[in-house]
């Protein structure tokens, strides 16, 4: 039987609070390096699967902050890991014509719960209990406004440092639910690192260049010990001034995730789009279903391949203001799942 440790709460409370606290001071360190031209964009965004419906399990609950920084000058000292990075690997070419660079810095927590939040012990059959807390990186770089490329970088800490407890229990008081009993067995504490590189296609079917409709196709790869899978998928898009995004941001893993914005390529201020889309994944490692890679944790088998399907509307002023509002139906992903998750996302950006 697996041997499974609460840990010490003070000491996990302190892990979380510190990493919490390093990640602010990291972020606003790293958009102060990364501006440019123009203030930053500031991106919240909540998943969430009672957004619009009363379930609670599986992927409950994910909430991201990020700031877009401004367009990085051609000659500026920001363009140096750019340049490095694609001196090494065939990504990033410099000299395209109407070239855009910009960083991307973010911070988020996931929560996974199994289904049946009452029993203690958890079921060993279901999704074990587990949290993520990260803070990251994006190299953006879009190519004659037809391409984009996006580095990202996360880290941060799986298990109880996490504070998926506290976050889910607390606000389950606040509104006078019942908690979830079963949190002392989740997946123990480890280090988290995971590295994604995508790339995105914008493809005019009708219309012009900004104003009708578009699809987006999208291929990429993850690596690391959270998330290790390969991802291909697209999106079609009707609107007006399209051509300021690449699709609305996500919590990975999903379809279209990037903070890319440019209000350089509008045509006037208003802009929106309804849009639908799906996205593949052949998995490789899940640690929220394998468990830790250092303790016998709880875990389920995975299954190898987990489709998203998408759709959407969203609606901007100029680089003022941006929400975003999207359902996702998410296939099984573990063997014994009895149905599909359906989860909800919502989101607000505005440039300061």
């Amino acid at each position: 039987m697996p041997k499974y440790s609460k840990g010490t709460p003070g000491r996990d409370i302190r892990v979380g609070a510190r990493l919490s606290l390093a990640s602010c001071c990291i972020l606003m360190a790293m958009q102060g390096a990364a501006l440019a031209e123009g203030g930053p964009r500031i991106g919240v965004l909540e998943e969430n699967d009672s957004l619009y419906s009363d379930s609670d399990r599986h992927y409950t609950q994910g909430l991201r902050l990020s700031a877009l920084g401004g367009e990085l000058a051609p000659q500026g000292w920001g363009n140096r890991p750019f340049d490095m990075i694609g001196n090494a690997l065939p990504i990033f070419p410099s000299g395209a014509s109407a070239q855009s660079r910009r960083y991307s810095v973010f911070l988020g927590q996931s929560l996974f719960t199994p289904e049946n939040k009452a029993r203690k012990p958890p079921d060993p059959a279901d999704r074990p209990y587990a949290g993520w807390l990260y803070l990251g990186v994006s190299l953006l770089q879009e190519n004659d406004g037809t391409m984009l490329e996006n580095l990202e970088l996360a880290v941060g800490a799986v298990g109880p440092g996490a504070l998926g407890k506290l976050t889910q229990n607390d606000f389950h008081q606040f509104l006078g639910a019942s908690p979830s009993r079963g949190w002392g067995q989740e997946i123990h504490n480890e280090p988290g690192l995971v590295l994604t590189y995508e790339r995105l296609w914008r493809i005019g079917l009708l219309g012009d260049r900004g104003n009708g409709v578009e699809v987006i196709p999208q291929l990429g790869a993850t690596l690391g010990n959270v998330f290790t899978y390969g991802s291909a998928g697209a999106l079609l898009r009707w609107g007006k001034n399209l051509q300021a995004d690449y699709g609305g941001g996500r919590i990975r893993p999903a379809l279209s995730g990037t903070d890319y914005f440019n209000a350089s390529h509008l045509d006037g201020k208003l802009g929106y789009s309804l849009f639908a889309g799906a996205q593949g994944r052949a998995i490789g490692r899940n640690i929220f279903l394998d468990g830790s890679a250092f303790h016998r944790d709880p875990s389920v088998e995975k299954k190898d391949f987990v489709v998203d399907v998408q759709a959407g509307f969203s609606l901007f002023w100029s680089d003022d203001i941006q929400m975003t509002f999207s359902a996702i139906r998410r296939t099984r992903e573990y063997q014994g799942q009895p149905r599909p998750d359906v989860f909800g996302t919502a989101s607000i950006a505005f440039s300061l």
